[in-house]
């Protein structure tokens, strides 16, 4: 059986934003002061949840250049989203992410998913799926971390 699929979104749970001070990672000129934000040690840690990354962001392949190198991650995949109209109540991504899994377990970490979209992968997938809302402020964090992982263990 494939691994489940780790959709992974960049700014709120890789790029904290918000109020509040975030920890600076990098002093090095990135192209973008927000880069600074990535705390390099989520890269082994995500890889070693044991699912097959996706970046599912408005980055795209920005991600791969970007955001992958300051986590030691090598290239992933990336969801590409075309332009359609957004049903009321539910994110932009939830479409297109269950579309891409088809049927195959799957994490979602986002800082925007909402019960709505909660209720459309569970009438719309058939597999297990974790919708895993990170706060934005905050970043993807070791009780984030510790969620998934224990969802992944149900996940056989």
């Amino acid at each position: 059986m494939n691994q489940p699929l780790l959709f992974l979104d960049v700014d709120g749970p890789l790029i904290p934003f918000g109020g509040g001070k975030h920890e600076t990672f990098t002093t090095a000129d990135l192209g973008n002061p927000l880069l600074s934000r990535v705390d390099p040690s989520l890269g082994p840690l995500l890889l070693a949840l044991g699912c097959d990354l996706v970046w599912a962001t408005t980055w795209f392949e920005e991600a791969n250049e970007c955001v992958a190198p300051l986590l030691g991650l090598p290239p992933l995949p990336v969801l590409d989203f075309p332009d359609e109209p957004t049903p009321p109540r539910r994110h932009w991504k939830t479409h297109r992410i269950v579309e891409r899994a088809a049927g195959r377990p799957f994490v979602w970490i986002d800082d925007e998913t909402t019960a709505a979209d909660r209720s459309w992968v569970a009438a719309h997938h058939p597999g297990p799926a974790l919708l895993h809302t990170v706060t934005a402020s905050e970043g993807l964090t070791a009780a984030d971390l510790a969620t998934i992982a224990a969802w992944r263990a149900t996940v056989a």
